[in-house]
Order: C-alpha cells, then structure tokens, then sequence
C-alpha cells in the first residue's frame, strides 16, 4: 500500500467515526436506556459525573437537590482517599512485620554471643531497613563493660533523660546525637526510635536506637508493638547467653 492510499484510508477512517459519533444522539442514548433499565446498578460511578436536572420549585424555593448531590460526591471522594490510606497502611504494616520477624530470627540463630551483638549492631540496620543503629549500655568508668567498638557506651542516667519512664520514644525530627549512634552515624538519625531494654537486674541499663535519615519515619503516635516485641527478644537472648536471672 502506498503513501496516498495509507492517507485516504485513514481519512475514511475518522469519517466513520464521526458519522458513528453524531449517529450517537439523544434519542438513541434515550432508546438504549429504557432497553437497559440496569445500566446504573452496573455502572454505578457514571451516576458520580451525571448533572441532575434543576427542579423548579417556585419564586422563593430552593432546590437542595444540587447541594445534596455535591455533598454525596464530596462524602465518596472522602471514602475512597481514606480507603486508599488505609490499604497503604495495611500494606507498610506487613513489610514492617515481615522485617521485624526476620530481624528476631537472626538475632535467635546467632551461633556465639559474639555473632549475637554483631547482628545487633552492624545487620540489624539492613534487616529493619533503617540507617543506623546503635546498642547502648550505661556504664560508670571505663572498662566498666566489656563491649566492643559498635556498643556505645553511655553516662548512668542518660537513658532515663532520653526516655523519662516510657518504654519507647519516638522522635520525628532530630539531629542524632553521636553519643548514641557513633560520630560516622549520627548524622543518618533524622528521626529515630528509642527503646528501653531491661536485661537483667544484674546487668547495666540499656537502650536500641534505631534512626532513619528522613524525618518523620518514626513519630509520636506510631504502633510500637512491633519495635516492642523486638525488645522482648534481644531481652530475653542477652539474659539468655549471659546466663543472668531477670
């Protein structure tokens, strides 16, 4: 087929169409629908664009109709963004509960107590997909706690400053402090969760900060069943390996 008859048949073609589309009029559309009284049950959102005709209701009267109509679109529109919420919500919270659970399963399979901080302080940032980590542990003096580089080492008291009595804290927009996540990582913790652990009465007062570089990741409000069910388990592993009573 050459160029001229590629050009004729596309004219040919956008002259059907537009005899088929002016062949659309009023009382053709009138016809199918009275043929097809269903169509709005089973093209419900078409009745979301449709105009509804203004009703003349006399000098002085007001016809709500308008008003109720744009009141009932606004109220679905509402839904739907709220339902599209809460299914993004569903769905973080099931790539946060998968994280979490494969976090406590390698915590759980570490071979050695050695491998068991080593997850704690270098893997468990990739496994939460968080920025940075840090294990701290309240210490009088130095040499007070055998850690090594990746545990930091705080002040006594300083955890109870950062948490007052709660278990968690969650900050929303902070600059890291490098007492708890080391020099090189503090500027990562944009906003951070700080989790109180209770090892043992024998042990020193500890705390899991877990920060991410963009503010608002973790905020007051947010679920922490999650961060606390981890805590439970570096609890419960650490009194565990060292052999302490709680």
């Amino acid at each position: 087929m050459d160029e001229r008859s590629v050009e004729q048949s596309g004219r040919q073609g956008e002259a059907v169409a537009k005899v088929k589309a002016d062949a659309l009029t009023d009382a053709a559309v009138l016809t199918y629908l009275r043929r097809n009284p269903d169509f709005l049950v089973r093209h419900p959102d078409i009745a979301g664009v449709l105009i509804p005709p203004v009703r003349a209701m006399g000098e002085g009267v007001v016809d709500l109709q308008q008003f109720i109509v744009q009141k009932l679109r606004s109220d679905i529109s509402r839904l739907k963004l709220n339902q599209r919420k809460l299914i993004a919500t569903s769905r973080n919270n099931l790539v946060s509960q998968g994280r979490v659970h494969a976090a406590i399963i390698a915590l759980i399979g570490a071979r050695s107590f050695e491998d068991f901080i080593t997850v704690l302080t270098d893997e468990l940032a990739s496994l939460l997909d968080v920025d940075a980590v840090g294990f701290c542990l309240e210490a009088s003096g130095e040499g007070t706690v055998a850690a090594n580089s990746n545990v930091r080492i705080l002040p006594i008291g300083m955890i109870d400053q950062l948490l007052g009595s709660e278990a968690v804290v969650l900050r929303a927009d902070i600059s890291g402090e490098p007492e708890i996540y080391g020099e090189e990582l503090a500027g990562l913790a944009r906003s951070d969760a700080l989790i109180r652990l209770h090892v043992s009465s024998q042990a020193p007062a500890a705390m899991l900060a877990l920060g991410a570089r963009r503010p608002g990741i973790f905020h007051p409000g947010q679920g922490t069943e999650l961060i606390g069910f981890l805590a439970e388990t570096v609890e419960i592993t650490t009194r565990a390996w060292l052999d302490l009573d709680e």
